[in-house]
């Protein structure tokens, strides 16, 4: 395993994993801890996204 698979396995999960947090931010709180699993979970996509674009420089 190199380099770039390490690294899409990384975005992968890390989208799995956001994507679950804001699921239970918007159906399983209602209260102010949702706003704050929600926002994790767009923090994950952020660090997905240049896990991403690190693949091929790195």
């Amino acid at each position: 395993m190199n380099k770039n698979t390490v690294l899409a396995w990384a975005t992968f999960i890390m989208i799995i994993v956001g994507l679950g947090l804001i699921a239970l931010g918007a159906f399983r709180y209602d209260d102010v801890a949702g706003w704050g699993f929600a926002s994790v979970g767009i923090g994950f996509f952020a660090i997905a996204w240049v896990f991403n674009a690190l693949k091929g420089r790195v």
